[in-house]
């Protein structure tokens, strides 16, 4: 009989090259998907029998990266938490790693009990491309302006309505009748820094829609090659409409780098706050 360990939260970390997104699908290889399997595996228990599933801090689209992922889960474990951690990470593929692990109190939540999240996106600018940073990194070969690129990301700090940049999360109720969330965001901080032929994009907010940060990059970038003006960052915002943004980034250069907690809940995403 395994003895009941309650609710758990994990920090993780992985390569999302090859995994169609966070969320379990149909069909599609998710982090989501391994993680149960590794937890069915590990605690001799089949995924329809779990008290519950595998939840996420943030939902990554397709190919994009996490170094601070936030999870929780509810299972039963004979061993004790210490022993939880190596266990699931001998068994999870080479691509997904558990990083932390923890107790949980019963009413904490990996993604409702965040307060906020930091995402970091990668560019390597230089005319040639490197084959070796192609899943980390977004290649652009013509320069980019630094100033232009944190001149565009200071006008998206504070709390806007960013329909332009990203799409809500939709919620369906018991009637089959479809109800899209809100697609007011707070950004508390947004900016750009160069080391070298590197380029990296830090934003944190209190949360993102879906797509957001790609797009805000993918705006940007013109910003920083000289293509659009600065003002057109706020017109974007202002229009509120996402068909006049730029075409998203692609996601290998876009890591979930830290979920940050209230006090009590904070020691385990500080885990990673160095990344």
């Amino acid at each position: 009989m395994h003895e009941a360990t309650g609710y758990v939260r994990a920090v993780i970390a992985y390569d999302g090259t090859e995994f169609a997104g966070f969320q379990w699908q149909t069909n599609g290889r998710t982090v989501q998907g391994v993680l149960e399997a590794a937890l069915a595996q590990v605690c001799g228990i089949r995924l329809a029998e779990a008290p519950s599933r595998v939840a996420g801090a943030g939902r990554t689209d397709a190919g994009v990266h996490a170094a601070g992922q936030v999870i929780g889960f509810a299972t039963s474990w004979r061993h004790g938490l210490r022993m939880l951690q190596p266990a699931l990470n001998a068994v999870l593929p080479a691509d997904v790693a558990v990083l932390a692990l923890e107790a949980a109190e019963d009413a904490w939540h990996p993604r409702f009990s965040a307060v906020r999240r930091m995402y970091r996106y990668t560019v390597l600018n230089r005319p040639i491309r490197s084959p070796l940073d192609r899943r980390f990194a977004l290649h652009v070969a013509k320069p980019l302006d630094l100033a232009a690129l944190n001149a565009g990301a200071l006008r998206l700090v504070g709390e806007h309505d960013f329909a332009a940049y990203g799409r809500p999360m939709v919620r369906t109720d018991s009637e089959g009748v479809a109800h899209p969330g809100s697609t007011v965001r707070r950004i508390e901080g947004a900016v750009w820094r160069q080391d070298g032929e590197r380029f990296t994009f830090d934003v944190t907010g209190n949360a993102f829609l879906r797509g957001m940060v790609r797009s805000i990059v993918g705006t940007l970038l013109l910003v920083g090659l000289g293509q659009w003006p600065v003002e057109r960052v706020s017109a974007i915002l202002a229009a509120g409409s996402r068909a006049v943004a730029a075409p998203p980034a692609s996601a290998c250069g876009l890591c979930l780098m830290r979920v940050d907690y209230d006090s009590e809940t904070y020691a385990v995403s500080r885990t990673v706050e160095g990344l």
